[in-house]
């Protein structure tokens, strides 16, 4: 399994707070089955996002890795916050805070007090070079309320993470229910654990992993944990996906691409 959004590094933000917490983190999630692992700290407000800083302590850690034998193959990212000098610097330097310097941009929402312009921030992205991915929809208050917001950016081309820990109740009965739904009609794209320690906020996903297929079937459980996962940290198109449901039930035919106005006749 390929993790995309895990907070690894030590001592950057909220996640790991050194580098021995950091080591037992990685041993972990190899433990669970996860080969790749993007590290994704925060950058906000209120964690500064120094790429000379990260790449030093991404090498301090691979250093450990190596010496402790845990074979676990680890780049940077981060989670990235939608504050204004964040989107001007985005766009002016489009790999500086993508997964692994790739094309893929983790997108994490405020909780409250969601911007009408989000669509336009995320097409502004897209044509500076970036494919948005939005971090744990699920969790967050706002489109828990409203998850009819997501159906436009799906259709504009956003990809979406969930969390393992909602998909197994670990987050509350809102993200677990909104999980679900949205794993139902297909419209997530990616499993991360979004780890930020060694208990409530582990590094495991195969239990979720193994509830997807169960649930979800095999073959998607599949792409969300390896096949999607592994072309962003490769920078590959993403494999051909499940069509998902729903996303176009309220266009007008005219709207749509001749294909499902041709399928809706029928």
């Amino acid at each position: 399994m390929v993790d995309i959004h895990h907070h690894l590094l030590p001592g950057l933000d909220d996640g790991a707070t050194d580098l021995e917490t950091s080591l037992a983190m990685a041993k972990i999630a190899v433990e669970d089955g996860i080969t790749h692992v993007v590290a994704t700290p925060h950058a906000s407000g209120s964690w500064t996002f120094n790429p000379d800083t990260n790449a030093a302590r991404l090498a301090e850690l691979r250093e450990a890795l190596a010496r402790e034998s845990v074979a676990l193959t680890v780049a940077t990212g981060c989670d990235f916050h939608l504050s204004y000098d964040n989107i001007r610097d985005a766009v002016a330097h489009p790999r500086k805070y993508t997964v692994n310097a790739s094309r893929y941009l983790l997108v994490e929402l405020p909780d409250v007090g969601l911007s009408p312009q989000l669509g336009e921030i995320f097409f502004e992205l897209r044509v500076g070079g970036m494919v948005p991915i939005l971090t744990h929809p699920e969790r967050n208050p706002t489109l828990q309320h409203n998850p009819k917001r997501l159906e436009g950016w799906l259709r504009e081309g956003m990809l979406i993470q969930v969390t393992a820990g909602s998909v197994l109740g670990q987050m509350g009965k809102p993200a677990e229910l909104m999980a679900h739904k949205l794993l139902a009609d297909r419209w997530v794209h990616f499993l991360a654990t979004d780890a930020h320690n060694l208990d409530r906020r582990a590094p495991r996903m195969a239990e979720a992993r193994d509830l997807v297929a169960k649930r979800y079937g095999a073959d998607y459980a599949n792409f969300l944990c390896t096949e999607n996962p592994l072309a962003v940290f490769e920078d590959r198109p993403l494999p051909e996906q499940p069509d998902p449901l729903r996303i176009f039930d309220d266009y007008e035919d005219v709207e749509l691409p001749w294909w499902k106005r041709l399928f809706r006749r029928y």
